[in-house]
């Protein structure tokens, strides 16, 4: 069962104390209020996710309270308490938006049931949310690339995507750190639920903890309404954090502890909330570095660390680019409002392929939408590249799968017809083992091979 922030509000102290020390034996955190105003100020000042409240209370009934909280557009499930003779009037909160009602005396399997319920409808909503934004981008596990290290990484990526292991993933800035993270998510069993990133060196450091962990409303200055945090709304899911080499230490510390104990606490709260979260960190700064000058903790990185994925720069796996170019061009047309097919000029791709890439793939999905928005009838000709890439020496970085360039498609079937004939060769012509070797179909094996 998901552990909730329960309210549990009755002016009887017995029956409130009871069922609060029942919720708490059963592994939810709980609070206690014996009135209606008591109960408003401790749910608009703390993060519930349930209030289990008697209709009858000495100052405002049940239904008031829900109806100040609908007003104030707090999102908390209520489950109201009554007796028989008001089963008309928890059937008018429940017409309020209270999700159901629990006649005394209150048994405790009925209220688990309801809470195993609300937890449910919460998770459904939470994915359908999720499952629109997903829907909305580009979030899909598209091929990392053909070359060595990346079918190495490739294999990685299906094993950590079992677990749920915290995985490390540095490399320069533009390799694709984070689409490694999105496809480590996309392909564990927790794709239903959401991925949040955060970007650790682009929110104030002042902000970053309350961002993190959340806070309650009066925590601070400023913290008018309650905070969920980014671990709360990764509950279940994934957490990713993009540039952990800019975290301060402070906040290093509180990282390990909600690590180790998967707990965080939101600024001014008093108790702490279980959370279900898989870590992925990344960063293009040399953390053993960072470690070595008391910037980065040490025992965080080795929390972290479990499996370490490097991203090569782009320029050390230059049979990748094709992959690449098809890829954004495909991209960019689509996410510019471009139509059409666009063809590119030989001596254009002899300069993409032989560049150096400083700023890795992120530089040139840049270069590919530029030259899309300068090419005329559709082409995209040497006038279309930057100045940069055109005056670039690259006489002796000629990359070259054969004697010939000739087209995209044709450069990425040349290279994909050798790397499965190493395979075949390796697994002394067994072309079985040699498809198992590559993650492949036997008979996607015999297609490309008769493309050829």
């Amino acid at each position: 069962m998901k552990q909730m922030h329960i309210l549990v509000v009755d002016d009887e102290a017995a029956i409130r104390q009871v069922l609060a020390e029942q919720l708490t034996r059963s592994g939810h955190t709980v609070e206690q209020a014996d009135c209606g105003e008591e109960a408003l100020t401790m749910l608009q000042s703390s993060d519930f996710d349930v209030c289990i409240c008697d209709l009858r209370l000495p100052d405002l009934d049940g239904i008031e309270v829900i109806r100040r909280c609908r007003a104030k557009e707090m999102d908390i499930a209520f489950l109201m308490i009554t007796a028989f003779a008001s089963v008309d009037t928890a059937i008018e909160a429940m017409k309020l938006g209270a999700y159901d009602y629990l006649m005394k005396p209150v048994q405790l399997e009925d209220v688990l049931i309801r809470l195993d319920h609300i937890a449910d409808v919460a998770r459904l909503r939470d994915e359908n949310r999720y499952l629109r934004k997903m829907v909305e981008s580009d979030t899909g596990s598209d091929t990392l690339g053909l070359s060595v290290p990346m079918r190495k990484i490739q294999t990685l990526i299906n094993k950590v995507s079992r677990t749920d292991s915290t995985v490390l993933i540095t490399g320069e800035s533009g390799t694709g750190k984070s689409h490694i993270a999105r496809t480590i998510h996309y392909e564990s069993n927790r794709r239903d639920r959401a991925m949040v990133t955060v970007n650790c060196g682009a929110i104030p450091k002042e902000l970053l903890e309350s961002e993190l962990f959340g806070h309650i409303k009066g925590a601070f200055t400023g913290a008018d309404r309650i905070k969920k945090g980014l671990f709360r709304e990764a509950d279940g899911g994934t957490l990713f954090l993009d540039e952990i080499g800019e975290l301060p230490l402070t906040l290093q510390v509180k990282l390990l502890h909600v690590i180790e104990d998967k707990e965080v606490r939101p600024l001014g709260a008093e108790q702490s909330r279980r959370v279900d979260v898989r870590i992925i960190a990344a960063t293009n700064r040399n953390i053993v570095e960072m470690m070595q000058s008391g910037e980065f903790r040490e025992d965080l990185f080795y929390r972290l660390n479990v499996l370490h994925i490097t991203l090569p720069p782009l320029r050390s796996r230059r049979e990748d680019i094709p992959l690449y170019i098809e890829y954004f061009l495909n991209t960019e047309i689509s996410r510019l409002g471009l139509e059409g097919s666009y063809s590119i000029d030989p001596e254009v791709e002899e300069h993409l392929l032989a560049y150096e890439w400083p700023g890795n793939l992120r530089e040139l999905q840049n270069v590919i939408a530029r030259m899309l928005v300068l090419a005329e009838e559709r082409a995209i000709n040497m006038g279309d590249l930057p100045s940069h890439v055109t005056r670039y020496e690259h006489n002796g970085n000629k990359y070259e799968f054969g004697k010939t360039f000739g087209s995209l498609r044709e450069q990425v079937r040349q290279f994909e017809i050798g790397v499965i004939k190493k395979a075949i060769d390796a697994a002394g012509n067994d072309r079985a083992l040699a498809a198992r070797s590559l993650d492949i179909g036997l008979s996607t094996l015999y297609r490309k091979l008769e493309e050829r």
